[in-house]
């Protein structure tokens, strides 16, 4: 595709300069910077995504890398977005968007084109996500990522109190995981509550009461979840 062949990236966060890195594109750029390419993608906060737009002369095509946005904020522009489903650690190689998720839209099939295509050039596997759809992508997106990491930090606090480190944790947490990726949530969960053993959820829910009672409200939250859970699993 010709528009691949001369694209900028605007924003030196750690996705900018990972994404430049990888596209071999110009940039990263200064915030508020006008390149010129036929492709100029916005990696900046989401509350600075139409200011830097604004400063792009008409021509190329604009997109942002946020997860949350709409194109709106690209009025003015044929416009998509490309929102690596991931993190991405500052010193990235080049490499490190291989294997990930992505979503994609476009205001055109040429601008939703381009970003599928620097999304399968980045060796990702992108998926349109519609505009009314992309809060709640984005919100599964934290459950699955920051969620994930505050429940390991009360499993962590609760753990403590009984002399086990974090450490002796992971390889609970990571087969968990990828327990959960072959087989879904309803197949993977295991535990007192799957089992229906009710007298150990309780002395489990008084052990967090007496050792972590701040993180009570959460427990029985997440209590109340798994038992939902378990009732959809179809009987053995």
């Amino acid at each position: 595709m010709r528009e691949l062949d001369s694209i900028a990236v605007v924003g030196a966060g750690r996705l900018g300069t990972a994404l430049a890195a990888a596209l071999h594109a110009d940039g990263p750029l200064g915030r508020g910077a006008s390149p010129r390419a036929d492709v100029v993608l916005l990696c900046v906060p989401d509350g600075e995504i139409a200011p830097a737009a604004a400063a792009v002369a008409p021509g190329p095509l604009v997109g942002h890398c946020s997860g949350a946005t709409g194109l709106e904020p690209l009025a003015g522009h044929e416009a998509f977005s490309l929102h690596p489903l991931m993190t991405v650690p500052a010193g990235s190689p080049a490499g490190v968007f291989a294997g990930a998720g992505a979503a994609v839209d476009g205001t055109t099939p040429r601008a939703l084109a381009v970003a599928t295509a620097l999304a399968v050039r980045l060796g990702m596997k992108p998926a349109r996500v519609a505009p009314e759809d992309r809060v709640a992508y984005h919100a599964a997106a934290s459950i699955a990522s920051n969620f994930l990491v505050t429940l390991g930090g009360a499993a962590e606090t609760l753990a403590a109190t009984a002399g086990v480190a974090r450490e002796q944790l992971a390889p609970l947490v990571r087969g968990a995981v990828e327990t959960w990726v072959e087989l879904g949530a309803e197949r993977a969960l295991t535990g007192p509550i799957a089992r229906g053993d009710e007298g150990t959820v309780a002395r489990q829910r008084e052990a967090v009461l007496e050792r972590a009672p701040e993180l009570l409200p959460l427990f029985d939250a997440l209590t109340e979840a798994t038992r939902a859970l378990a009732a959809r699993r179809a009987p053995a």
